[in-house]
């Protein structure tokens, strides 16, 4: 997933640059609103409102005529006037610095949801197939038998298929918290590993969350040989 850092505070943007990296994201920074109108599309935009050639409620107004990125105001402009405005300049989002990471990435991933079309019906991943609306998921055309938590907790994966996504961020998606219960996401995570069955394809990322590391399709060499 894509990201695109508008902020002219080099040593806060480097920080929230590694921060999302961790979480498995790819960062594009830009420090001028020039800067940032010259990158290519991107997932979801940070937006710093304090730029030092241009105003970034002008910016975001630039972006939303010709995409449907999504932008999510990072600023230290906190009045409800400030807000406001901002969301009604064509800000998805507005969030107020200081701010914790687990925030951000919660409206990160919030507002990616509003700006995709909701899927109808079952996805498939890799050898997975996983119906959001049922609440049933498949492996290879076999039923799993997951617990409610399991198929959320898959459900979280599979929206980003490759990609790693944080405890925290796992957390917020499924038990509404940032508290761990005493490693109540692991225990979770090791069942839905267990009846996902073999080979694996929950990896875990230590220190920062857990990928499903779907096989790319590939043709077998071996097909056709004497």
């Amino acid at each position: 997933m894509k990201v695109l850092l508008v902020e002219d505070d080099t040593r806060m943007a480097d920080a929230l640059c590694a921060a999302l990296k961790r979480r498995g994201y790819e960062v594009l920074k830009a420090t001028t609103a020039a800067a940032a109108l010259a990158v290519p599309p991107v997932d979801v935009v940070l937006l710093d409102l304090g730029l030092p050639d241009r105003d970034g409620i002008d910016v975001c107004r630039a972006m939303r005529s010709r995409s449907d990125t999504a932008i999510i105001a990072v600023t230290a402009r906190g009045e409800v006037t400030d807000r406001v405005q901002g969301l009604r300049n064509g800000f998805d989002d507005y969030v107020v610095k200081p701010f914790s990471m687990v925030e951000l990435e919660a409206r990160i991933e919030a507002v990616l949801r509003r700006a995709k079309p909701r899927l109808s019906g079952a996805m498939n991943v890799g050898p997975l197939r996983i119906d959001p609306d049922t609440g049933e998921a498949w492996r290879d055309g076999s039923p799993l038998a997951l617990a409610r938590k399991e198929f959320a907790l898959l459900l979280a994966l599979a929206r980003c298929p490759g990609a790693v996504v944080g405890r925290e961020r796992l957390l917020i998606d499924v038990w509404q918290s940032t508290w761990s219960g005493g490693r109540t996401l692991d225990v979770h995570m090791s069942s839905l590993r267990s009846k996902l069955g073999a080979p694996p394809l929950i990896e875990t990322v230590r220190g920062i969350g857990f990928r499903l590391a779907v096989p790319s399709p590939a043709a077998d060499t071996s097909a056709g040989r004497p």
